[in-house]
């Protein structure tokens, strides 16, 4: 299940406030007085995830910009969206946008053919602090196990039940760009690595599986899901409904 938001605001906001850690703030500050309100001191996955605040570039007097919020849990999302709903404001560190529109609506697939709306994140070195990255010789076969990995363990945490995948998470892909995001948490800053795709595409898939993907779908891919990497959509081509 998703949330979409529209916001705009009274004044220009340069879009390096659109920081990812001010994001996920916010979203947190939803959360207050919930039986969510604890989930930011969990060490565990999280379960949800948000787009990159679209279009890019600086928001200025009289025009919009857009955020979707998803998770597979659905009581999750409906908590957020009676108090965005309620409060009628976004709260982005020392800015506040008005926040003109907030819908929740499910994506049905027909088909799974996915493309990034963030980058997506992976450690290769954890206890090192460093990411899977194209650039410095990791491969695509470490990609693909590394990922499909991560999925299947959110799964079991998820449902509570053994889950098991033997086949490949994605058949075809096709590469965008490999990006370094620099993030900014109190006097801190930190460079996270990620990669963007234009399609991340499962040929074949049977009936068992498309609630795996469903799942993936709304919980996120890779690591780093609660600050808003892993986000995907599904093309606009194989969308069937809203």
């Amino acid at each position: 299940m998703r949330i979409s938001i529209k916001m705009s605001s009274r004044k220009a906001i340069d879009y390096n406030k659109f920081n990812k850690y001010y994001i996920q703030s916010a979203i947190y500050s939803y959360l207050v007085g919930t039986k969510y309100e604890n989930l930011h001191n969990y060490k565990s996955f999280k379960f949800f995830t948000f787009s990159d605040i679209f279009p890019s570039g600086d928001l200025n007097p009289g025009e919009e910009k857009n955020l979707i919020i998803s998770s597979p849990d659905e009581e999750f999302i409906r908590t957020l969206y009676e108090n965005i709903s309620s409060r009628g404001l976004f709260y982005l560190y020392d800015e506040v946008l008005e926040i003109n529109s907030v819908k929740v609506f499910n994506l049905n697939l027909h088909k799974i053919v996915f493309e990034s709306g963030s980058p997506v994140v992976l450690y290769k070195e954890s206890d090192n602090n460093r990411y899977f990255s194209f650039r410095r010789g990791d491969t695509l076969n470490f990609f693909l196990d590394r990922l499909k990995d991560n999925a299947i363990k959110k799964m079991r945490s998820f449902y509570g039940v053994e889950f098991d995948y033997d086949e490949l998470l994605f058949d075809t892909l096709s590469f965008h760009k490999e990006v370094s995001i620099p993030l900014k948490k109190s006097n801190s800053n930190f460079i996270i690595i990620g990669t963007t795709w234009y399609k991340l595409e499962k040929t074949k898939l049977s009936r068992e599986a498309k609630k795996f993907y469903s799942f993936i779908m709304e919980a996120g891919l890779g690591e780093k899901n609660s600050m808003g990497f892993g986000f995907v959509n599904p093309k606009r081509e194989v969308l069937a409904n809203v």
